[in-house]
Order: structure tokens, then C-alpha cells, then sequence
């Protein structure tokens, strides 16, 4: 137990070194902690770890999917449905199938095995992708269809992966039923997705105790995900239901110290779980590396190489039909205009492999009913593992030379530009809102002058505060009065401290002094408005 617990601590450490590494050198981050586990799978004395796959299954992918879920915008999904249901439905069926004919025909692996294989690397990662897009100033829609597919393709993927799993296991299998079984498995998942959010909206309005919401807000997911799992169905897109209605409709019900305490731990829930995540994926090379010793290394590395090309081939010959064709109907083509091609490529390229297909890989059994060894399992395994390092490793490291090499950024900065713009005008309207609310109020209520002076003193204070426009090649004068504003806080912080040794004040005074001084501070920094890279 012992060693566990130190190994876990160690594990911890190389999170957090290797993400301030990966931010001098500007490379994502799981790149880096996928590296860093596989070298520390081979350190002497390290102990062996193994990734149980009920642990990603069960354990980690609801709330990596509730809070991806609950981070997105509803309106932007939906104004997105068609690519996103194209890609998380189609591009996974079409790339299973994919690669289930190129092994069936070039290396001779059974149909069902093909599919299982081809079910367990067709569904793209959704954090590992996003990670580096998001560095790298993509324009809105590339990012809002990335991530919608990303949360919806591991319910085709894991679906699909059942479906296949059954064929090999009971030798039986009827598409008309596995089709009418996933239309079913989607709709009663959607609803049931849906009234999970609801329930917990309710539950958490009524608590009225931040410590209490968020404990409910982290059993959510789970519930949204274990009981569509347990009776057949993938978890997941109930999961992605109950975070899009949070996502809509928990703005107005939840508190702000619930919001407030909530953002900070689910952002150090998230941070732990992806990372922690991506480094045990690479400690799997150590076992895989003791099984590889009873297979030729020639046929492992041509293996990978072929369902590799696969796959990436038969997203870009998914992706661009996919795009275009529904656009020659004028009534589609004018409500969505075609992108251009640099946009389709990118989305095209990005293709990363994550933690969820070695999970399903690992989560296959060892045998059969019939007590006979499962078929090709440790091949499986090892072309898992492959797919998850070439595709993370190799097409995350070179995305950004990608998007250099079609010049799609400078899309994404003026979309940043302008979304600041929007920002500004929505807070000056917003404030101006208060304002009229102010003066109604001060007509039907009697306040004094005082409580009237300094409400308006704070709508002229928040007012100022805001800049008059962005310019891009320059700090706005609020830049200056935001540094300025941190400089005095921390001449407070320091008073107060100093009143503190000299026993003037307690401990108590100081902490509450202090949370208005982490408040406004927050404040600054969530207001403020960088220099947008050009």
C-alpha cells in the first residue's frame, strides 16, 4: 500500500513538472506527460502499473464528458448538429469498416475481429486535439465541431465495440436488429440524459449549500453514464444530454458561490484526471512491451503502419464529402455557406488517437465462453497502443506546422477580436441595464442619498473600467489602471498582514479581508483583455 501511495505521489510530480515544461516549450501538454510515462514505465524499480480499464470506462470518462458537455455552448452545438452527428456517427462507422476490410483482405483477420479493432481506434480524442487547437487561435467553428465530436463519438465507437464484442463472443449477428438497438440506445439515452440534468438543477437549487451542489453536480455524471451502461447502452450519450442542459439552463439556477467554488474544483478535477490519465496510458508500454517478446516486431509495426494509414485516410475521404455534398442543396448552402478547404483539411487532420481506445482494448476478455483465448487480443493491444502514440505524438506535434502551412490562424484572431469587441458592447449594455433598473428603483422606493451614491459610484467605477475599443497593437489604458489595480492590492495585502503580526487584527478579519482582495483580483484578471498574437 505503501508503495502505491509513493508511486501516486511520483506520478504527481511528473504532472505537475512535465505541464510547466510543456508550457516553456509551447508543446501540449499530453504529448509530453504520455512521453514522460512511458519513460518512467522503464525506470528500474519502478513498479508495473496497469490501467484497469473499468477505471477510464466507469471512473474517469463521465466527467471528462460532463464538464467538455457542460463547458460548450448549446446554441453553437446545435448550430453545428450536422457536421458533429457526421462526424461522431458516420466518420466512426465508416472508419470501423474501413478498417475492418484492410485487415480482413490484407493480413486475414476475421470480419468480427476487424470490426472490433476498427471500433476501437475509429473514435478521435476529444482532449489531447483540443488542447493544441485551442493554442493555436483556430477559428470558433473548427473548435466547436472538434469538441462536439469528440463527445459524441465514443458512444458510436463504444456502441459499435458492444456490437462487435457479441459477434465474436456468441458468433451471431443481425444488422436490422444492431441498427433498431442504436436508434434505441439514442433516444432513450437523449431523454434520459436530459431529465438526469433536470433532477440535479432541482436537487442542487434546493440545497442551498455550496459544498452540497457540487457534490451533487459530481454525481451527475456518473449517474447519467452507469445506468445506460448497465443495461446495454454506451453511458455516454447520456452524459453529453445532461451536460449540454446544465450547460443551457444552470446559469439562472446555480448560485455564484456555488459557480465560483464550483470552476475551481472542476477545473483541478479535470486538470488531475487528463493528466494523470495520459501518463498511465504510457506506462502501458511496459506491459505491452513484455507481451510484444512472443510476437515478430515486423509484424506488430506492420500492423500499426497499415490501420495508421487507414484511419487517416479514411477520415479525409470521409470528411470532404462529407462537407461539401450536403452543400448542394441551395437551402443548406444558404444557411451554411461552404467553408474553405484549409478549414475541411485541418479538421481533417486532426485525428488523435486518446485513453478511451487502449481502455476498450484492455477491457476485452481474456477468453471466451467456450474457455478458449480470446482471438488476436494481444494484437489488438499492441495496435491500440500504436495508433494512441503515432496519432498523439506524431500528428499532434506536427498540427501546428499544419495550420502554419494553410494559414488559418489569423481566422481565429480576428474571430478573438471580435468576440472581445461583442464583449465589451454586451457588458456596456448589460450596465446600462442596471443603470435603468437603478433609476426605476430610486423612483418607487424611498433611499437615501447615500445608498443612491453609491450604487451609482459602482456603475461608474465598473464603467470605467471597461475599454473604450481593443486595438490589437496596443494596451487599451485600462491595461495600465488593471496593473496599476494589482499593485495596490498587494500594498493592502501587505497592511493587512503586518496588522496582523502586531495582533490588531485575528485571523478571521484577515481571511475575509482577504477573500474581497482574491475577488477583486479574479475580477481583474477575468476582465482583462490581452494583446491578441498577430
Amino acid at each position: 500500500m505503501e508503495a502505491k501511495f509513493q508511486t501516486f505521489l511520483i506520478l504527481l510530480a511528473v504532472l505537475a513538472g512535465t505541464a510547466l515544461l510543456a508550457r516553456r516549450l509551447n508543446v501540449a501538454p499530453a504529448i509530453l506527460l504520455m512521453l514522460a510515462g512511458i519513460a518512467l514505465a522503464f525506470v528500474p524499480g519502478m513498479p508495473s502499473i496497469e490501467l484497469p480499464p473499468e477505471l477510464v470506462l466507469l471512473l474517469v470518462l463521465p466527467p471528462l464528458i460532463y464538464m467538455a458537455a457542460v463547458a460548450m455552448s448549446w446554441r453553437e452545438f446545435k448550430n453545428s448538429l450536422r457536421p458533429i452527428v457526421l462526424l461522431a456517427v458516420g466518420c466512426v462507422i465508416f472508419t470501423a469498416a474501413a478498417v475492418a476490410t484492410a485487415t480482413h483482405y490484407l493480413i486475414g483477420l476475421p470480419w468480427e475481429v476487424g470490426f472490433l479493432l476498427g471500433a476501437i481506434v475509429a473514435p478521435p480524442d476529444v482532449v489531447a486535439p483540443l488542447a493544441i487547437a485551442r493554442r493555436l487561435h483556430l477559428p470558433r467553428r473548427i473548435l466547436v465541431i472538434l469538441e462536439g465530436e469528440g463527445l459524441a463519438n465514443d458512444a458510436t465507437a463504444l456502441i459499435l465495440y458492444r456490437f462487435a464484442l457479441a459477434a465474436i463472443t456468441t458468433g451471431a449477428f443481425s444488422l436490422p436488429k444492431a441498427t433498431g438497438e442504436f436508434a434505441a440506445i439514442v433516444v432513450c439515452e437523449i431523454a434520459f440524459g436530459i431529465v438526469v440534468g433536470w433532477l440535479s438543477l432541482r436537487a442542487r437549487q434546493r440545497s442551498h449549500d455550496p459544498q452540497v451542489e457540487i457534490t451533487l453536480s459530481l454525481i451527475a455524471p456518473y449517474v447519467a453514464y452507469w445506468l445506460p451502461e448497465h443495461f446495454g447502452g454506451s453511458g455516454v450519450i447520456a452524459t453529453v444530454a445532461c451536460g449540454l442542459y446544465v450547460s443551457w439552463n444552470g446559469p439562472l439556477l446555480i448560485p455564484s458561490a456555488t459557480r465560483l467554488q464550483g470552476i475551481f474544483f472542476w477545473d483541478l478535477v479535470i486538470y488531475l484526471i487528463e493528466g494523470v490519465l495520459f501518463l498511465l496510458t504510457g506506462f502501458q508500454m511496459r506491459l505491452l512491451y513484455e507481451k510484444s517478446k512472443a510476437f515478430p516486431l515486423d509484424d506488430i509495426l506492420s500492423t500499426i503502419a497499415l490501420v495508421v494509414a487507414v484511419i487517416v485516410i479514411a477520415r479525409f475521404a470521409w470528411v470532404f464529402p462529407a462537407t461539401y455534398l450536403p452543400r448542394l442543396s441551395k437551402r443548406v448552402r444558404q444557411r451554411d455557406p461552404p467553408p474553405r478547404w484549409q478549414w475541411v483539411f485541418t479538421i481533417s487532420f486532426v485525428g488523435v488517437r486518446g485513453a478511451v481506445s487502449l481502455a476498450a482494448a484492455l477491457a476485452l476478455p481474456l477468453s471466451l465462453a467456450s474457455g478458449d483465448p480470446f482471438p488476436d487480443r494481444d494484437m489488438i493491444l499492441f495496435v491500440s497502443f500504436g495508433v494512441i502514440f503515432i496519432t498523439l505524438v506524431g500528428f499532434g506535434s506536427s498540427l501546428p506546422t499544419v495550420v502554419g502551412w494553410l494559414n488559418i490562424a489569423k481566422d481565429g484572431r480576428a474571430e478573438i477580436i471580435a468576440e472581445h469587441e461583442a464583449e465589451i458592447a454586451a457588458r456596456r449594455e448589460a450596465l446600462g441595464a442596471a443603470l435603468a433598473s437603478l433609476d426605476a428603483i430610486t423612483d418607487e422606493r424611498e433611499l437615501s442619498d447615500e445608498v443612491v451614491k453609491l450604487l451609482r459610484a459602482r456603475h461608474d467605477i465598473r464603467t470605467s473600467q471597461l475599454p473604450a475599443a481593443l486595438d490589437p497593437d496596443r494596451h487599451d489604458v485600462s491595461a495600465n489602471g488593471t496593473e496599476l489595480t494589482r499593485e495596490l492590492i498587494a500594498t493592502e495585502r501587505k497592511f493587512i498582514h503586518a496588522l496582523l503580526r502586531d495582533g490588531k487584527i485575528t485571523d478571521e478579519t484577515r481571511r475575509r479581508i482577504e477573500r474581497d482582495l482574491d475577488l477583486e483580483e479574479a475580477s481583474l484578471a477575468n476582465r482583462e483583455y490581452r494583446k491578441i498574437p498577430l
